[in-house]
């Protein structure tokens, strides 16, 4: 099995986001960054057990500069055989896709691996282009994926049930909840991390019709106001007049 998982480097979860130069940029002063955790919990450590299972090899793949080598290196310590970057700041998740589709396009993969989406953008939408570019099969939000053969089953959850469906490789697959566990990296596979060669390559062109605008954050929450259970009428009239929920 050749398997290529696509990886992100992200802002820690506890992070204080801000924004500069008008809102027009991210602030990353001071922000602790990680390897996006869909991307390594559940499309990486699955790819890595496949390995495993079947024999093969796992490579992840990053598009952007070489400040996101830390967070690439601890995907080689979980497991991953080989990494390429691409050497370029992303503009937008067709860019990112585009130049991802490209690199598979050199390469016989089996599988592609997609986290379901990057906990700082959500957007869901990178791994849908890639199969689009390649014009293979995709399959969102896969909880579940096994494989018999060049046949792979996936099981992912739909409005009041589990959905199954069979595929043949090659494929795109973003990965949901479910589908691994997540690994800790142990001190060889660190150690080995440090002295594997991380591989860079150059950007394709590509005509980006898309751009960051503006960033806002979202409105600061209200203070919490406490009703009396008795007084329901200054409830009702909260809901709609303040909250307008009903």
């Amino acid at each position: 099995m050749n398997l290529l998982v696509c990886i992100s480097k992200t802002p820690e979860t506890t992070a204080k986001i801000s924004f500069k130069d008008g809102n027009t940029q991210f602030d990353s002063e001071g922000v602790q960054h990680i390897l996006n955790p869909y991307d390594e919990w559940y499309a990486l450590v699955r790819a890595i057990e496949l390995k495993e299972a079947f024999g093969g090899s796992v490579t992840v793949v990053n598009v952007g500069t070489s400040e996101n080598d830390a967070v690439i290196r601890k995907a080689i310590a979980i497991g991953a055989d080989k990494a390429i970057r691409v050497n370029a700041d992303p503009s937008s998740a067709a860019f990112v896709a585009k130049q991802i589709a490209e690199l598979a396009q050199k390469e016989s993969y089996d599988i592609i691996f997609t986290g379901k989406e990057t906990i700082d953008y959500n957007g869901s939408v990178v791994g849908s282009m890639i199969a689009a570019h390649l014009d293979w099969p995709y399959i969102s939000f896969a909880n579940d994926l096994d494989l018999e053969g060049s046949t792979a089953t996936l099981k992912r959850e739909i409005e009041g049930g589990i959905e199954t469906s069979q595929v043949d490789t090659p494929f795109v697959v973003s990965a949901a909840k479910g589908m691994a566990e997540q690994r800790i990296p142990n001190m060889r596979g660190i150690m080995m991390a440090k002295r594997k060669p991380l591989e860079a390559v150059e950007p394709v062109a590509f005509d980006d019709k898309t751009k960051f605008v503006k960033y806002e954050l979202p409105d600061e929450k209200g203070s919490v106001k406490m009703i009396d259970p008795e007084n329901t009428d200054e409830l009702v009239r909260l809901l709609h007049e303040e909250a307008k929920v009903i």
